[in-house]
């Protein structure tokens, strides 16, 4: 777990660096075409079909995925990456906010309502992390950068939960990750057969071939992270992605975050970690989950 989140840091790093030079529909486009070629000749390798059973599973996962993609790929070219990343490691308080709407609508909850009470604490105290990250500006690309950046993470915990209904459902982690990478390169493509594309110029196009290879080994790491270790440790191991980020921000691109922002992420952090305990209570067959 520890590797797929470093991995997925230093993904955005490449995807900081391509984003000066290629859109985003570019770069889910391309990261998508990677990840499918390389997926062909895993599976190939292992003797694991591509055939599926469930399509419509698999094209629900795709469209969540992808705009999960795509509004964290955005958020990355417009914040500082520390802050993009905690943003959307959000999903286990937006599980949580799902759990406690879904008690509150029906009336009936995997536990009584009244003991929702620390989970309800855990989602307040997360968005108030979220206040303390995202300080009112009057900014465009801070706020659009924010937006973006929220709507990965609430998006993302909607991917995590269709991951867990295919796994569920008999599929293999690799034939999940080769529909949702097919997925991305289409919608990628579209995209840019109507927003238009740039050339390629060297040596700055080779930032996406990375950007490929670390999404496919980061998912594949985190999936093998969840197949065989204890879920509540893995879970809150992925928050490492957050220190990792960190660190790129301060050393590569000098992002001087203030101490009321460093203050709000590790905020948001124990609010995770806290709503991932508390959610493994309330559901204990909480399935695994899986980086949109």
């Amino acid at each position: 777990m520890v590797l797929g989140a470093f991995l997925f840091a230093t993904m955005g790093v490449c995807i900081k660096y391509a984003s000066v030079h290629f859109n985003t529909f570019e770069i889910v486009a391309y990261r998508g075409l990677i990840g499918v070629l390389f997926l062909v000749f895993a599976t190939r390798a292992r003797g694991v079909s591509l055939r599926t059973q469930v399509p419509g599973m698999h094209l629900w996962r795709s469209v969540v995925g992808v705009t999960a993609l795509l509004t964290w790929f955005y958020s990355i070219a417009l914040l500082p990456l520390a802050t993009s990343m905690t943003l959307n490691y959000m999903s286990s308080i937006w599980i949580a906010t799902f759990l406690l709407g879904g008690s509150l609508l029906l009336q009936k909850a995997p536990a009584p309502l009244r003991q929702q009470g620390p989970l309800f604490v855990t989602v307040l105290a997360g968005f108030a992390g979220v206040a303390l990250v995202l300080r009112p500006t009057f900014g465009a690309d801070q706020v659009l950068g924010g937006l973006s950046g929220l709507m990965s993470g609430l998006v993302s915990a909607l991917a995590y939960l269709q991951v867990a209904a295919l796994s569920r459902a008999g599929e293999p982690e690799s034939r999940t990750v080769f529909y949702f990478s097919l997925g991305a390169a289409g919608v990628g493509l579209l995209g840019m057969a109507v927003v238009g594309a740039h050339a390629w110029t060297w040596p700055t196009a080779l930032w996406l071939l990375p950007i490929g290879l670390l999404a496919v080994l980061g998912q594949l790491c985190m999936t093998r992270a969840y197949a065989s270790g204890a879920t509540l440790v893995v879970a809150n191991l992925q928050y490492s992605g957050i220190a990792f980020a960190g660190l790129y921000s301060l050393v590569i691109f000098g992002d001087a975050l203030p101490l009321v922002g460093w203050l709000g992420m590790a905020l948001i952090v124990a609010s995770g970690i806290a709503a991932t305990f508390l959610r493994e209570r309330a559901v204990p067959q909480m399935p695994a989950e899986e980086h949109a």
